[in-house]
This record gives structure tokens, C-alpha cells and sequence, in this order.
């Protein structure tokens, strides 16, 4: 096993990784740019180097100054978390030159599923259902509108070379395709350096589901099961769960099974999550393969009580996987809400700032995996995700009910956040009841917010009451210097609930 891991990320996943090597014993190593130098993940590393400027490009994008740190420092190993590098072939690649072991799929394998197109191919060769579509990047408007009229439309245009909505656009007109296909291109090109671009038959009112996959060095490949996706804003999850909603019997089986079969295709070591659209009559299509740790890994940890990071270290250590399908269980129901410093009245616009008031839940059945803390200042340079918070719960009744309790119970003061939309979704009857899809989000944020629930201002009332320093037995801030309880009761109905 590994003495030290070099962890080349920030923020709340980190955070996780370092977690789970102290867990085993081995020496955790934090990298940070010059806008993360009093970041949590840094505050809490026994050991930490600075690896450039603010601009991603310059630190966390940097893949030699990645690898000097590692060598720095004298890690053995390296984990990417996701994001950032996590899915660029030339870390691995790099770690493999200077003798540092990766822990993920080999630049191979990742190399294979990393293009949209490739990975289609591969699963097309496996007997895996895939969306109709071509299958290299378009070369002109004038094909895409060739291949659209035989698909028939609406259709969808993708990033061949990424993912997370870039690159991305739906539709539904001839004349619409031409414009709509240099505007993806020049997306993708800046997101992924690649402008190649396909086209699909667009599947209307889909269900995003997930299977983890679990692969060792020596060709042994397991699933842990699904994860329901479907709540997403602009291609961007929001709300994640396990297991996923109404599948009917044996379903999750016939998905393993073809997720696992396209991964031992691709030599695929580590662990991946192979993605597919469920349409209206519940046929599942290959959708792509995330060669990297997922956000929301999570809610899978939860229901089948393992740790996927430890599995993912001890693989990289060339250990045999000591599970067989037939061991792998699923218990109860995990639901995660992403946590951004977004501002959802002004088009979810990055909110950075001051965190002045950090009131967090706590309870049976919640977990919390969080980088920030009283008084950081959340940078503008990167991804605005603040934590991630997971209930679990015996069945999914109990883990909204949980996750209704923790919403209520959290109060970020001094920037905006998301809280108050996951406070609107976990109370609106067709989520509830579990009738999602991708256009679920779209649908509601459509729909005039309901009027304010009591229930939600109190909670959120007393939250910031109680991050203002304490009102002590009387119920008064007064005292120690603050506002009466009743004024920060009027701040936070203004900050958390009427923005």
C-alpha cells in the first residue's frame, strides 16, 4: 500500500480523498493555486504545495506542475478527484514517465471512452443500445442536415470530446441546424480544445441513470448499482439518488451488464460511471463513460456501504478486488443536493464572496462532504460547488424526510446559494412522487414559486439566529454585542428566503 497520495484537486472533494487516506493510514498531499492558499483543504493538510496563479490553467490545468509537487513531495501516487485533470489522458500519462502511480483508468482506456464518438462505437461493437446518430464528428452543416432528415427531428448536437452541457444544443428545425452547429463547435473548442461535433436523434422527456462500475488490474469488473440523474439544470445535475426511481425488474441487471461489458472492452481499470437515457417505455441507451470518481459517488457509498475512493486507492495498488457481483447488496435510499454559491433570481450567476454565517445539519442519516467554513472567501476562478449534501434513509420517504430537516437546518450567510431552490424542489408533489426527467427542473423553475411555507422560515429563521453567535438561554444577541434575535431573524427571511 501506499505511504503518500498526492491529491491533485480542491475544495470539498479534496477534502473526501484526504479523508479516506487518513482512513488508511497513508499521508494525504494538498496542492493549492495562490487563490487557495487559506482554502480548507489546505488549513487542514499535514503537508501542501502551491502550484501557480489563480487561473486554472496556470495551477490545477498545469500537468508538470502537478507532477513536480508529486515528486516534490515524494508521493507515490497521485488521485485527480474529477474535474480539472481527472479525464485528460496526459496525467496518466505523465505519472506514468515519472514513476507515480494513477489512481484511475490507464491513458489507454481513457483515451478510448474520453471521445463521445469512440465510446459510441465501442458499445455499438459490445451489443449495447445506442441513440440513433453518426458516428464521427460532422464536417459540415450541409451533412448534419443530411443525417438529421434521415433520424428525423428534434435532434441534438453534441461535443464529441466532452461533456457537463458544452457543446450542447437541441434542435428542432432544418433551418435552425446550421447556426446551431457552429455555435457548439466554437463551445467545445473552447471547452475541450476539440471542435468535433456529432448528432443524435434527440430522445424527449428522457431519464438520466447511471451505473457505478468497479474494475481491478487483473479482469475482474463489478457494478454497485444505479444512480437516477434526471434532475439537472442545462445539462448539469442538481439532485442525484440511489437507487433510481420506478425501474422495472431486472433492469438494473441488463444495464450492469452492458456497462461492465463496454468497460472490459476498453481495458478499463478503476473506477467509471457508464451513463444511459431511459425513454418513456424504459429502453436504455448508451450515453458515455466518465472515466473518473463522479460528484456523486456519495449516495452509491450509502446504499451499498462501501467506500469507492479506498477501493479506488487499493486498486491502484495492484490489489484484486474482493468483492464478486453476487456480494455486492443495496440498502435503503440516498438522495444528494449539490450545494453552489449561485445566485438562482439572477440566472444562477456564480455568487463569490465572504461566507459570513456557516450554520450546518446534523442528525441521523445525513452526511455532509463540504470545503468551505466561517469567514472564506469563495473564489470566482472555479467551479462555484460549496458541498454536497447526502441523506440517507431506510426507504426514499425517509430520505426526503431527512433531507427536508437538513435543508431547514443549513444557512449560509454572506453570499448567495442554491439552498432555497432545493427547499422548493424537495417540497413540490411531482418530485415527491418521483415523476422526473431531464426537462423536470425546466418545468418548475417555468412555474411562479409557491408561497413561502412557515415551516422553512422559522427553521431558516432560528439557522441564522443560531451562526450569529448565540443568542444564549434568553433568546438575545444583545449581549454580546449583535442584534436583538429577532433583527437576524428579519436578515435571514431576507437572505435565505425573500433574496
Amino acid at each position: 500500500m501506499f505511504r503518500k497520495i498526492l491529491i491533485a484537486n480542491r475544495g470539498e472533494i479534496a477534502l473526501r480523498l484526504a479523508r479516506a487516506c487518513r482512513d488508511l493510514g497513508i499521508a494525504p498531499v494538498a496542492v493549492f493555486s495562490e487563490a487557495d492558499r487559506e482554502a480548507l483543504h489546505v488549513l487542514r493538510a499535514t503537508e501542501a504545495v502551491g502550484i501557480g496563479p489563480a487561473p486554472p490553467r496556470e495551477s490545477y490545468l498545469n500537468v508538470e506542475r502537478v507532477i513536480a509537487a508529486a515528486r516534490q513531495t515524494g508521493a507515490e501516487a497521485l488521485h485527480p478527484g474529477y474535474g480539472f485533470l481527472s479525464e485528460n489522458p496526459a496525467l496518466p500519462a505523465a505519472c506514468a514517465a515519472a514513476g507515480i502511480v494513477f489512481i484511475g483508468p490507464p491513458a489507454a482506456a481513457m483515451e478510448r471512452l474520453g471521445s463521445k464518438t469512440a465510446a459510441r462505437a465501442l458499445a455499438r461493437s459490445c451489443g449495447v443500445p445506442v441513440v440513433p446518430g453518426t458516428v464521427n464528428g460532422l464536417k459540415s452543416a450541409d451533412e448534419a442536415r443530411a443525417r438529421a432528415a434521415e433520424f428525423g427531428y428534434p435532434v441534438m448536437l453534441k461535443a464529441a470530446a466532452g461533456g457537463g452541457g458544452k457543446g450542447m444544443r437541441l434542435v428542432h428545425r432544418a433551418e435552425d441546424l446550421g447556426p446551431a452547429l457552429e455555435l457548439a463547435a466554437a463551445e467545445a473548442l473552447s471547452a475541450f480544445g476539440d471542435g468535433a461535433v456529432y448528432l443524435e436523434k434527440a430522445v424527449l422527456r428522457p431519464r438520466h441513470v447511471e451505473i457505478q462500475v468497479l474494475a481491478d488490474q487483473h479482469g475482474n469488473c463489478i457494478h454497485l448499482g444505479e444512480r437516477e440523474c434526471s434532475v439537472q439544470r442545462r445539462h448539469q445535475k442538481v439532485i442525484e439518488e440511489s437507487p433510481a426511481l420506478r425501474l422495472p425488474a431486472g433492469l438494473r441487471e441488463r444495464m450492469g451488464a452492458a456497462a461492465v461489458a463496454v468497460c472490459q472492452a476498453a481495458g478499463y481499470v478503476n473506477a467509471g460511471t457508464v451513463e444511459f437515457l431511459l425513454d418513456a417505455e424504459n429502453r436504455f441507451y448508451f450515453l458515455e463513460v466518465n472515466t473518473r470518481l463522479q460528484v456523486e459517488h456519495p449516495v452509491t457509498e450509502l446504499v451499498t456501504g462501501l467506500d469507492l475512493v479506498q477501493r479506488q486507492i487499493a486498486v491502484a495498488a495492484g490489489e484484486p478486488l474482493d468483492l464478486r457481483q453476487e456480494d455486492v447488496t443495496w440498502r435503503g435510499h440516498a438522495i444528494e443536493c449539490r450545494l453552489y454559491a449561485e445566485d438562482p433570481e439572477q440566472n444562477f450567476f456564480p455568487s463569490p464572496g465572504r461566507i459570513t454565517r456557516l450554520v450546518t445539519p446534523a442528525g441521523p442519516g445525513l452526511r455532509e462532504d463540504s470545503g468551505i467554513y466561517e469567514g472564506w472567501n469563495v473564489p470566482l476562478e472555479y467551479d462555484p460547488l460549496l458541498s454536497k449534501l447526502i441523506a440517507w434513509g431506510e426507504d426514499r420517504a425517509q430520505a426526503l424526510a431527512r433531507m427536508r430537516r437538513a435543508l431547514a437546518e443549513y444557512h449560509i450567510g454572506g453570499i448567495r446559494s442554491n439552498l432555497p431552490l432545493f427547499r422548493r424542489i424537495l417540497d413540490d408533489p411531482e418530485f415527491a412522487a418521483g415523476d422526473v426527467d431531464t426537462s423536470y427542473l425546466a418545468r418548475l423553475l417555468a412555474t411562479a414559486p409557491p408561497a413561502l411555507d412557515g415551516n422553512w422560515l422559522r427553521a431558516a429563521a432560528l439557522a441564522a439566529a443560531a451562526g450569529a453567535g448565540g443568542n444564549g438561554a434568553n433568546g438575545s444577541a444583545a449581549s454580546a454585542g449583535g442584534p436583538p434575535a429577532s433583527a437576524w431573524r428579519r436578515a435571514a427571511w431576507r437572505e435565505e428566503i425573500l433574496g
